[in-house]
């Protein structure tokens, strides 16, 4: 990252509790006494709360702050963004990481339009709110999963993301939103398992919006790409696993993405992609989650 700038602005989205929470954990010690972290969240009891608890925290450097955001509102998102331009002349680092929690014996079509607004409504403002706001040398990162390449939906949807452009890749998952509501999804070829459309969308939006600036972000050192951070043992992925024996704990799995964040130089190679412990994830690869959709009751 581009330590040019006397303070640099880092904002982490869902930072209450589990990764969020030790992305700005680490962002804080990382970072000087002359630097901002915005940790931000929907309710301003824990955002105040957590944000005086990393600013005590032994190893904290850095200034931080609670700022509430609820992602789901887009404007929201842009009066932030507007904001951090005018304040500061923009923003060094953004950790797109809030996700809703979703429980294996809820019904996925009626939790449908929460989680679709927590992960891709708000990514996709994210995306349109902060990327020109990000000053050379920055990184946009938005949290994912390795569910998030395109081989992991059926072959009559591929269409929808790859090569899309940010406009198409929200029109696709509106669309697929609506076959939801109207019981047309699985025909259509969509999976009963949120997770992978949402994260697949999540993935085709970086590499949209990554698509439009690749040229001047490699010559200004500026990183925008999604991130794996591998399995992570917190509240909201526990009850999918029965074993948890290799899961990483919030901290170790921060690690790896703020390893990109403190990179001196950007990769071209990961640039736009889809990264996973310093490694790009093919993003026609993946098999359609059979083992997933019978887990779950219709």
């Amino acid at each position: 990252m581009n330590g040019s700038h006397a303070s640099r602005i880092a904002l982490v989205t869902g930072a209450n509790q589990g990764l969020g929470r030790a992305l700005a954990e680490s962002l804080a010690a990382r970072l000087t006494a002359d630097d901002l972290v915005l940790l931000t969240g929907r309710d301003q009891g824990r955002v105040t709360a957590a944000a005086r608890e990393v600013a005590e925290l032994p190893g904290t450097r850095a200034r931080v702050a609670g700022r509430v955001l609820d992602v789901t509102d887009a404007e929201a998102i842009a009066a932030l963004a507007e904001d951090l331009r005018s304040r500061y002349g923009g923003v060094d680092v953004v950790l797109s990481n809030a996700v809703a929690r979703l429980l294996p014996d809820e019904s996925q079509a009626a939790r449908a339009d929460e989680f679709i607004d927590v992960s891709n409504t708000a990514t996709h403002a994210v995306l349109r709110a902060f990327g020109p706001v990000l000053r050379s040398g920055g990184r946009l990162l938005v949290v994912a999963s390795s569910l998030g390449t395109l081989g992991h939906l059926d072959a009559r949807l591929h269409h929808l993301f790859d090569g899309a452009n940010l406009d198409q890749v929200e029109y696709a998952v509106e669309s697929w939103r609506a076959a939801v509501h109207h019981n047309t999804a699985e025909e259509a070829g969509w999976p009963r398992w949120l997770n992978v459309p949402s994260k697949v969308a999540q993935v085709a939006a970086v590499r949209a919006l990554a698509a439009e600036r690749r040229e001047r972000d490699l010559a200004t050192g500026t990183l925008v790409a999604s991130v794996c951070p591998g399995m992570v043992d917190t509240a909201t992925s526990r009850p999918w696993f029965s074993d948890y024996s290799q899961a990483q704990t919030p901290a170790d799995a921060a690690r790896a993405v703020l390893d990109l964040v403190f990179a001196d130089s950007v990769d071209p190679a990961l640039y736009g992609e889809l990264i996973r412990f310093g490694k790009a994830l093919d993003w026609h690869g993946g098999t359609p989650p059979v083992e997933q959709d019978r887990l779950l009751t219709p």
